[in-house]
């Protein structure tokens, strides 16, 4: 495993993905978290990408064909991955929070949207599912969504989450920070949801 934080997010990715699982890459940039997920969840399987640059779509599906895998990618806003699945039906969501590596250094994730993406995840996330998130920061995309970021994931209810924020301490400049968030099982949100569609039932009878 490398020991940086591409290394550390792919083998959290190894450990918590199986076969036949629903996976969302969110920010599909160029396209190696989305192979990466498509091997992972198999034949079985179901991988969702979303990018809001073409360049991205498209370096993505290109990747995808090259190598003989599957996945439905979307260019659209990951603040919207709510209109492409249901609630707690997907078992793991991938962030690259920042700018596309190699691309248009003027475009880059924002704070609002980030944030917005974030809570659409976790209400994705079935209990037990999880989340990672490679958080990069600096240079042209500042540091407004990274304190966004960090500020939002330390009011999550701990009950219902799990998060854990990875900070490099002796490596020089702005490396990105690995994020890691499991849903727990039996959450008040899960129960909430549960009750909410045993009265839809009794209604509806």
């Amino acid at each position: 495993m490398q020991r940086n934080t591409l290394g550390l997010v792919h083998e959290f990715l190894r450990r918590h993905v199986k076969e036949g699982d629903f996976c969302i890459d969110a920010t599909a940039g160029r396209g190696r978290d989305t192979a990466l997920l498509c091997r992972l969840t198999g034949e079985r399987g179901t991988v969702l990408a979303f990018d809001i640059q073409r360049e991205a779509v498209e370096e993505t599906r290109t990747l995808l064909e090259r190598e003989g895998l599957s996945a439905r990618v979307v260019q659209d806003s990951h603040a919207n991955m709510e209109r492409y699945a249901r609630p707690e039906s997907v078992d793991c969501v991938v962030f690259n929070f920042g700018r596309l590596p190699g691309g248009d250094p003027t475009i880059f994730t924002l704070a609002d949207s980030s944030v917005a993406a974030i809570d659409a995840g976790l209400r994705l996330l079935r209990p037990g599912g999880v989340m990672a998130i490679a958080l990069y920061y600096g240079k042209e995309n500042g540091y407004e969504e990274r304190d966004a970021v960090l500020a939002h994931l330390a009011s999550i209810d701990a009950r219902a989450y799990t998060v854990l924020c990875c900070q490099w301490s002796n490596r020089r400049g702005e490396p990105p920070m690995p994020i890691f968030i499991w849903k727990e099982s039996g959450t008040a949100e899960t129960e909430k949801t549960a009750g909410a569609l045993s009265e839809t039932r009794f209604t509806n009878a």
